[in-house]
Formats: C-alpha cells, structure tokens, sequence
C-alpha cells in the first residue's frame, strides 16, 4: 500500500447537513483525507443522531456516518452565529448544506454572502426537489424521492402495492452523487480559481438509477409495471427458495451464462428453442424457465446451490441477511467489513471506505464524535481566544 497523502488532504469541508445525504456526501470526503468539521445545532445536534440502533444510550449508525468528522456545535441563525460561520467559510473549500431553499438566505448566508467572502468556495446544495421549481419549497425526504422516481412504482410482486426500500437509498444514492459532484467543481476551482453553486436534488440520482422509463414512455409510449423479482429484461432471473428454506438469487443476463443454468437444472434442450437466444425473447417463456429453475433448487439446499452454480460458472449469490454479510469469508478477507477502534464500544464493526485506491488510499481515522467536542479547538483555529468562546458558549451560540 502506498505512503502517499490522502488524496484530499488539505481540502476542509464544512458538514452543515442532516440526516443522511449530506452527510454520507462528506463521509466519503473525509474518508479520502479531507478536514470535515461537522456543524450541528447546540441543542437539537443533528437528527442523525436519533436514527438506527443504539447502545448504551450511543447511536451506532452515527459512529459511522460521521466519522473522520470533528464535530463544532454552532447555530447559524443569530448575528453572532453567522459571524462564526462566515469566519470558518473563508477557511474552507466546500460547504455541503441540505436546508429548505431559503433558509441560508435568511439568516444573510446565501451564496452571494458566501461566495464574496471565500470566492473560490465550492457550495453544495442537497434539498428534496431543487433550489427553483414549482417543489422547491416542499419538504424533501428520500421516502418521496423514491416515490416519485418509480422507484416504488416497480418494485414490489405484480398484484402487491408499490414498495419503498427498507433504509435510505434515494438518500445515500444521493450522497455518492453529491460527493462526486463536489469534487467535479473542485477540479473546476483548481482550474480557475472559480468557486461555484452545486444544486442537487434528492429525485435526481435515484430516478437516473431507476433506468430508462421516461425514455420509453416518450418513444413507445410503455409504462412499466411490477415483476416482482423478475427481469423485464432476461430470464430466468428471480430468488428461489432451497430445500432448507433460504433464499438464492439467478441471473442470466449473459447468453452464455442463461445456458449453464439450463445445463445445470437438467433442461438443456430449450436452449435449441428460438426464443432462448436472447434475453428479451426468453422473457416471454419466463413462467416456463423459473418452473424449471425454481424446482431443481428447492430439491436442493443453499449449500449445494452455492456449489453447483459456482462451479458450473453460473450466476448465483445467497440472499444475506446483516449476519450472512459480517460472516462472509470474501467480505471479510477483502475488507469491505473493518473493525474501528472506538471510545464507546471499544472496537465498531463498520463498512470500510466505499473504493480501493492504490496511490491515494482512504482511511478511517475516527469515529463519530459527540455533540460539539471539538467546538474549542476550532474556534481557536479560526482566532477566537479563550475569552471570547466562553462568550461564545454562554451566549448559547456554541456549545
């Protein structure tokens, strides 16, 4: 592994975000080098805070969403407030902010106000449904994002409701977005010396992921319907259920692969059909395909599926639960899994940094700190003495 710096060391990223977009969006950041202070209200904190499982009175999500993070409680809406984040954006590069569009206007921290002071700062906007349009004042949560992408319009069985996820996709699908957005402008500011504003919109991302329907609505005038798990696309893919009541997932959107699993569930001979040749034209037969998939795997357990899949070269993988995935041996022993030294539970199982990178790799260097614990020290950074942050805490404008 190489010595080389992170690749955004030097690079300070202001967190003034809450639940979960913004502040993957900076996660990312931080795990690849960068300052983040995280900015949170001196009594509310951020809602993250409240959001998953707890120990012992300590939020677990939180361990990992802000790591890498140093954390500053600051209200941003009174004069003396304002005074103090105009003080941290001129030492900044990027400033991600997920309120309605609006507020940073009203409190006199709009992008002109912050632009003027730090002309090469980059600002990322996240709300539900943009800065301008007829939405822009709604209430933005990923729930609607996935609502209103098709998202949940295509997931769920054929004469089931529509269905949301289980956890935040349209949320961290944003996140990624964001982060990589960031640093697109970034490279821009390096050019240039231009900072610029980043509108991005939770809808966005997760409509992009949900694939092509706009495009097929308008050139075909097709509306796609729920399939449950099954492919519009090629079949046979679906999850079946094994002898031993768990669950495998198929796919075959290789020809040659559709072909190994015919050879495997002993029904070669509808590979010489017409329609086996593509994945289109076997979705028209897909009753047929999963009856003859479905029954050789519940003949058989999730052990001797596993094997027999992946010894043939076919397409498999278990349907994992939390424990299935902590003790995978491939997740393990490649490190998507990593163990993080913490004050609270002494060591935290979390997600490693989200890529691999061989000259510039990232690192978890902290967990996610308490409410303000570092208030002090960055103040400091910025020319406030002692006196004046006791001013500053007393006020209630920090803690």
């Amino acid at each position: 592994m190489s010595n080389s710096p992170s690749p955004l060391a030097g690079i300070r990223v202001l967190d003034v975000s809450t639940i979960l977009a913004g502040p993957l969006c900076c996660q990312i950041l931080g795990d690849f080098g960068a300052d983040v202070i995280k900015i949170e209200h001196p009594v509310r904190g951020d809602s993250m805070r409240g959001h998953g499982e707890s120990k012992n009175g300590v939020p677990i999500w939180w361990k990992e969403v802000s790591r890498n993070k140093r954390a500053l409680a600051l209200i941003l809406s009174t004069e003396y407030g304002a005074a103090v984040f105009k003080k941290l954006v001129a030492t900044a590069d990027i400033v991600v902010e997920n309120f309605r569009p609006g507020t940073l206007e009203k409190w006199g921290l709009g992008p002109e106000e912050l632009l003027a002071i730090n002309p090469g700062l980059v600002l990322v906007r996240l709300t539900g449904f943009g800065q301008t349009g007829p939405y822009s004042s709604r209430a933005g949560f990923g729930t609607l994002a996935e609502a209103m992408s098709g998202f949940a319009h295509l997931t769920g069985q054929a004469d089931g409701p529509p269905t949301l996820p289980a956890f935040g996709l349209a949320d961290s699908i944003c996140g990624i977005a964001a982060s990589s957005a960031a640093l697109m402008a970034l490279r821009h500011r390096d050019q240039t010396g231009t900072g610029q504003v980043v509108d991005l919109s939770i809808l966005e991302p997760i409509m992009t992921a949900v694939g092509p329907g706009p495009s097929n609505y308008d050139q075909l005038g097709i509306i796609g319907q729920r399939n449950g798990n099954r492919s519009t696309n090629n079949a046979p893919r679906n999850t079946y259920l094994t002898q031993d009541n768990k669950w495998v997932a198929v796919s075959t959107s290789a020809q040659t692969i559709a072909e190994r699993v015919m050879h495997i569930v002993g029904h070669p001979e509808v590979i010489e059909e017409p329609w086996f040749a593509a994945g289109s034209t076997r979705v028209q037969h897909v009753e047929e395909l999963d009856a003859y998939v479905g029954s050789w795997i519940s003949d058989h357990t999730r052990a001797d599926v596993m094997e027999i899949f992946s010894v043939a070269g076919a397409a498999v993988a278990a349907v994992y639960d939390a424990q299935d995935i902590v003790e995978d041996p491939h997740i393990r022993e490649t490190n998507m899994l990593v163990d993080v030294p913490d004050k609270d539970f002494g060591t935290v199982l979390q997600h490693n940094v989200m890529w691999r990178m061989s000259e510039t790799p990232g690192s978890i260097r902290f967990t996610g700190r308490g409410l303000g614990e570092d208030s002090d020290s960055i103040l400091a950074e910025i020319g406030y003495d002692a006196g004046e942050i006791t001013t500053l805490r007393e006020s209630g404008t920090v803690r």
